[in-house]
């Protein structure tokens, strides 16, 4: 038996499930999870001695790669000095003026601990600001685990078929809105009947939670359009994107400027954080400047602040275009390879992010991507897997390149794939 195998038998009987977030469990593609040992640039090291090159990057935030020598001198020397203060502290200054003065749409910025806590208090925010109740949502849009959004997640819950959850109440899913992706059609109808009670339309500029889809020509600029239409809030949920498809994230990359932007991943350097920021007008809402309430004790601590810190001073000095570029020949190249096989494939890609959707037509939304191969995709993951090359154990997630990645890895990723076999 496996040292990952034991540790899972042991796990089951102390953790629900035996994993602390859903999709680790791999029940999805019919395996069990690796446990990870240790990790170094573009690999990783199973408790079992396997060395793996990794396309997960702790699911984006290492886009360095793993233990990034000054990030982690950095951490070192703030460990020494205390791992959490409960108050202010410089690193959190230091950090959120590297955001605001990469991201267009972020006058200031909170810091909390989450993703799915930087949305809770953009939502909470929105909502405040507004004085209006209803939240607009798309079908496959992950914005964590916050009762309001769990309605037609993707993610996890699409991964496992949870359509919802147990414990949300009626009443509270009552007030959010539904919207297939890239629909404006869609939104606008939403808004036609509903205007004056929207508070804000919340997306991914890019969603990285049904597989990668791209947002059509147009459609982020048509949200922006509605919600200046109807005195709604326009919020970019760019824990994924956000200093991933390029330093300014997708709001600079796409030219569209939300009023309020919810991050997390890279900004810890990968470390436990999210942060949630936009117009001055609007941040200043929350207390202590305004009635919005939210606190959090661990918010700003100094070893996620320092991390953070050094991780997006590091990235200031790297080439995203050639980053993307070359992850681009490397997701061509595997597209290429499957296509061969004569398996059905479709290819999403941009900056260092792509998924591959064993399917015959463009996935543009969650009901595309939901019709993807997933028997198909399965025996890829395992047959990658096999061979070291360590992906996510989810159809509907994205594989992440890393500036730690090269030449070396990308070839032991092709070989991997023109070993797979497709036989059933």
């Amino acid at each position: 038996m496996s040292i990952s195998r034991e540790l899972f038998e042991q796990a089951v009987k102390v953790i629900p499930g035996g994993v602390n977030s859903p999709v680790r469990t791999c029940a999805g593609v019919g395996a069990d999870p690796l446990f990870i040992s240790r990790a170094q640039g573009p690999y990783i090291y199973t408790e079992d001695g396997q060395k793996m090159v990794d396309y997960v990057m702790s699911w984006g935030p290492m886009i360095l790669g793993h233990n990034h020598e000054a990030v982690n001198r950095a951490l070192h020397e703030a460990v020494d000095r205390g791992t959490s203060y409960g108050a202010p502290c410089r690193p959190e200054i230091d950090l959120a003026g590297l955001i605001v003065e990469a991201l267009p749409g972020v006058d200031m910025v909170r810091m909390v601990n989450s993703g799915t806590e930087a949305t809770m208090s953009a939502l909470r925010l929105a909502r405040g600001y507004t004085g209006r109740p209803k939240v607009l949502k798309f079908t496959g849009c992950y914005h964590g685990h916050v009762d309001s959004f769990l309605a037609s997640a993707g993610s996890g819950a699409a991964t496992l078929c949870i359509p919802g959850t147990p414990g949300v109440p009626e009443e509270v899913v009552a007030h959010t809105l539904l919207a297939d992706y890239n629909d404006l059609e869609q939104v606008q109808a939403l808004f036609a009947e509903h205007g004056q009670e929207i508070a804000a339309i919340f997306v991914e500029p890019v969603a990285g939670n049904m597989g990668l889809v791209l947002p059509r020509d147009g459609f982020l600029q048509g949200l922006r359009k509605l919600a200046d239409e109807y005195g709604s809030l326009l919020v970019f949920d760019e824990v994924i994107t956000g200093f991933r498809v390029s330093f300014s994230g997708a709001q600079g990359r796409f030219k569209v400027i939300p009023d309020l932007t919810c991050l997390g991943k890279i900004i810890g350097g990968g470390l436990p954080v999210g942060a949630y920021g936009g117009r001055r007008e609007i941040m200043e809402k929350i207390a202590p400047c305004g009635e919005v309430y939210q606190a959090g004790t661990l918010s700003g601590n100094p070893l996620a602040m320092t991390a953070g810190y050094h991780t997006l001073k590091t990235l200031q000095e790297m080439d995203y275009d050639q980053l993307e570029a070359r992850t681009g020949e490397l997701a061509v190249s595997l597209r290429d390879i499957l296509a061969q096989k004569g398996v059905p494939v479709q290819l999403n890609t941009i900056g260092s992010i792509f998924t591959l959707f064993f399917s015959d037509a463009p996935v543009t939304d969650f009901a595309s991507a939901k019709k993807a191969d997933q028997d198909l995709f399965r025996a890829f993951y395992n047959g990658m897997r096999d061979q070291g090359i360590y992906l996510a154990p989810s159809g509907f997630e994205c594989a992440f390149n890393s500036f730690a990645h090269s030449a070396l890895e990308w070839e032991k990723t092709l070989e991997a794939a023109r070993r797979v076999s497709f036989s059933r």
